[in-house]
């Protein structure tokens, strides 16, 4: 079961859908058959920032970060893949400087949020390239060809 959570303080749309399917499509790509729990956060740069700070050491917002978990879900026995934060203000700025509509740019970062958390990295050029490989059949199967994925995303 996908979870999505918005940040009510935000103007915007709230589509769990759109998370829900970019999700479930990124585990079916990685050959993944078993279910899971996974949260999906939408929030603002505020608390992404004070997330990277408090949990990267990095002291800036960023369009997503993720948080895998090896817990059981005590609610439904399900494996907890872990959480996903999306920043909201970094997603309109990246759909803006690619030219391409702010929810293909949400539906993005649920994409490669969810990557991590199923052990995806791009740490390295060999791992981007498996990555950016993956990334792209997964926005594909959305029906997403036409968006361009920016390198300052990673």
């Amino acid at each position: 079961m996908i979870h999505v959570n918005f940040n009510t303080d935000l103007d915007l749309v709230e589509d769990s859908e759109l998370f829900v399917k970019a999700a479930k499509t990124t585990l079916q790509e990685v050959d993944e058959e078993r279910e899971i729990e996974v949260t999906v956060v939408v929030t603002d740069d505020a608390q992404v920032k004070d997330l990277n700070r408090q949990f990267r050491e990095m002291d800036i917002a960023t369009d997503v970060l993720s948080f895998p978990s090896e817990e059981i879900d005590i609610d439904t026995g399900l494996p907890y893949l872990g959480d996903i934060i999306i920043s909201f203000p970094q997603a309109l700025q990246q759909a803006a400087r690619a030219g391409h509509p702010v929810e293909a740019e949400l539906q993005l970062l649920a994409v490669h949020g969810m990557l991590h958390l199923l052990g995806y990295d791009h740490g390295t050029e060999e791992e981007k390239n498996k990555m950016w490989t993956k990334q792209s059949r997964v926005l594909e199967k959305l029906g997403l060809t036409g968006i361009r994925i920016l390198e300052e995303q990673d």
